[in-house]
């Protein structure tokens, strides 16, 4: 995290972690209450090959009060379709986070093949206001978007959806209250053990 608390102290920049999940008709499982003696039991209508994928960033500046901006994305259920987002779709998301946050933005993100494409690269050597930083491989434990999906599918466990449309309905309403409370971003990255800071003057 040194290199991207340097970059964007320098830059006045903000601090942007992403990362991405698919969500199925299928209902993650949980505990729950029941009857001593009888398992609860939820029933689907048979394994749907219905998929949505959401793309996340939380955002942090000292200072500023936390942000959470995601895109959820339909897979079509077509051969040969993209079942996971291009390079295109995180550009444009990257456009949208740094219309929002108005400044300089320093993105930390895995070493996924697609946030390594060549057009992707050649976006940020044109544009200054955005900077990659990669997190070293097999760490999840250090981006807070990964305890945002685990608020999401606690949320969303033991839910049993009609159609897609549900799906995304629940999907959507529990990440706009997750947005709306900037107390559980800034908790997202209390719980990597990362803190950022005021930079001090020199």
């Amino acid at each position: 995290m040194a290199p991207g608390k340097s970059l964007a102290a320098a830059s006045g920049a903000w601090i942007v972690f992403e990362d991405e999940a698919g969500f199925s008709m299928t209902p993650p499982r949980a505990r729950t209450w029941g009857r001593r003696g009888h398992t609860p039991v939820i029933r689907v209508r048979g394994r749907s090959r219905r998929r949505t994928s959401v793309a996340a960033l939380c955002c942090y500046k000292p200072g500023e009060t936390a942000r959470l901006i995601y895109r959820p994305r339909q897979h079509l259920l077509l051969k040969g379709a993209r079942k996971s987002f291009s390079w295109q779709d995180y550009r444009e998301l990257l456009v949208r986070a740094h219309i929002q946050l108005d400044v300089p933005i320093v993105v930390v993100w895995d070493n996924l093949n697609t946030h390594l494409a060549a057009g992707l690269k050649k976006y940020e050597a044109e544009h200054g206001w955005l900077t990659t930083v990669r997190l070293p491989s097999y760490a999840p434990d250090l981006n807070p978007v990964e305890a945002v999906w685990s608020l999401v599918r606690r949320a969303m466990a033991n839910t049993a959806f009609d159609t897609p449309h549900d799906l995304d309905r629940k999907l959507r309403r529990e990440l706009r209250r997750i947005q709306l409370r900037p107390h559980l971003t800034d908790g997202c990255l209390t719980a990597t053990g990362l803190a950022i800071d005021q930079p001090t003057p020199p």
